[in-house]
């Protein structure tokens, strides 16, 4: 399994270290259905074990949003997440950044893509938002970064648009749902990204050949790795022996995506008086700059 080969690399290093069995419950964001990620994950899992000595509890949520929540009531120690959800976790759940994945190529990056069926009409992004009240839009989980807020900003915030108020129809649903449904002609465009597309292609290729990427994204760092502050310090150092070490600097762009999103929507926002737009744009200005030092 490539992800486990990826991930585990460099933990055989742990293996002399004890082997005294503690539980660690190890959450896993829905960006598929939970047995395609059992699938995935459970061999990773299972090495991590063998190399750590620690005992892993995986956790899957039907949204991204239980996953945060587990951390935040410690139902969960550590969790993969992408860098919204992630930027969430560190904010609301106690979380730390303390890994982030790498790819089999050696890269840290990936990109949000906009697909369609390849019997679309509608072959480039303008065409998309020309013909938006013809079109069922798949977008991802509120909380993804390639599946949410990256197109948000990207293709919506940047023409001071709103998905909702520009397709005949919008759903929320994970990459893979959206690639189903797209595969189904049940939605017209969905956002996905460059891995999970990347993984149909590997395993099915058929129906990768059936799918046509309309937009893609600058590059979005590739996924953090995030375990709770308060977790047992002898405990992160047999976890963090196995990963690309990364820290919470990792999310500074897609905070600054954020807070770009927040100034586009109140700059257009007519229901606010003057003094307040001034003040909200102020503030976010503030927080902009705060991320640059």
């Amino acid at each position: 399994m490539k992800l486990a080969r990826i991930l585990a690399t460099g933990l055989i290093s742990l293996g002399a270290m004890s082997a005294y069995a503690q539980n660690i419950s190890f959450g896993i964001i829905a960006t598929d259905s939970a047995s395609a990620q059992r699938e995935r994950w459970e061999p990773f899992f299972r090495d991590m074990e063998k190399k750590t000595g620690l005992k892993i509890q995986s956790f899957y949520a039907p949204d991204y949003a239980g996953v945060i929540e587990a951390m935040r009531f410690n139902k969960i120690q550590v969790a993969w997440y992408g860098n919204k959800a992630a930027m969430d976790a560190v904010d609301r759940a106690n979380g730390e950044v303390f890994a982030q994945l790498m790819y089999a190529d050696g890269s840290f990056g990936y990109h949000a893509l906009l697909i369609t069926h390849k019997d679309s009409p509608y072959k480039t992004l303008d065409d998309v938002i020309a013909n938006g009240k013809n079109i069922n839009f798949g977008i991802g989980d509120p909380n993804s970064t390639s599946g949410f807020l990256v197109p948000s900003y990207y293709i919506f915030a940047q023409r001071n648009i709103e998905a909702r108020n520009t397709f005949k129809t919008v759903r929320n649903a994970s990459h893979g749902a959206n690639i189903q449904a797209t595969l189904a002609k049940q939605i017209d465009v969905a956002t996905n990204n460059t891995e999970d597309m990347g993984k149909l292609e590997s395993a099915k290729p058929d129906l990768f050949n059936q799918l046509r990427v309309i937009w893609k994204s600058p590059l979005i760092p590739s996924d953090p790795f995030v375990w709770r502050k308060d977790l047992d310090p002898a405990v992160k150092t047999k976890i963090n022996g196995g990963f690309r070490e990364s820290n919470n600097d990792q999310l500074i762009p897609i905070r600054q995506l954020e807070l770009f999103k927040d100034r586009r929507k109140v700059e257009g926002d007519d229901k606010l008086s003057a003094a307040e737009k001034t003040k909200q744009l102020a503030d976010i200005d503030q927080q902009l700059a705060a991320l640059k030092k």
